[in-house]
């Protein structure tokens, strides 16, 4: 099974979606497997966003994700950092198609409701990054015969 990393950023935190955003997830049949609440420091904040460290909205990125604290999320599935990628749609939530996340929930490119890995490579740096070893937590979860076929798991 894949795992990936979904950050429930400040404005949502703000905005009371957090129980909206995990049921979508849930719904969809993604297995949770690790969740917590933590605060950004301008350290991790650059640590995290490096790639955009050269980009004029840089500060911007860092302020808006230091204002409160977020939700770290660690979602398991088949191909679950693509299904995660597509169910939040695309970064600037006024264009996100509507039934994604950013397309039901954003309508900015900054505020945009979730972050999610955009790889399986980068999804295992950033899990590392926000999760101990022991806080992931590896169990089959009951529904899992009515979410696959049994050849898929």
């Amino acid at each position: 099974m894949e795992k990936t990393l979904v950050i429930i950023k400040p404005g949502a935190i703000q905005r009371e979606l957090i129980g909206e955003i995990i049921t979508r997830f849930e719904r969809k049949g993604l297995h949770l497997c690790g969740i917590k609440m933590y605060q950004f420091t301008d350290k991790v904040v650059s640590e995290h966003y490096a790639h955009l460290a050269d980009r004029p909205f840089f500060k911007r990125i860092k302020d808006s994700m230091m204002v409160t604290p977020v939700i770290v999320c660690c979602w398991e599935g088949l191909d679950a950092v693509r299904i995660v990628r597509s169910m939040s749609g695309v970064t600037n939530g006024r264009e996100a198609a509507p039934g994604t996340i950013r397309g039901d929930f954003s309508m900015s490119v900054q505020e945009n409701i979730v972050h999610a890995s955009d790889t399986v490579e980068n999804a295992k740096v950033e899990i590392d990054r926000f999760f101990k070893p022991e806080e992931i937590f590896e169990f089959k979860p009951n529904n899992f015969p009515f979410v696959y076929a049994n050849d898929e798991v």
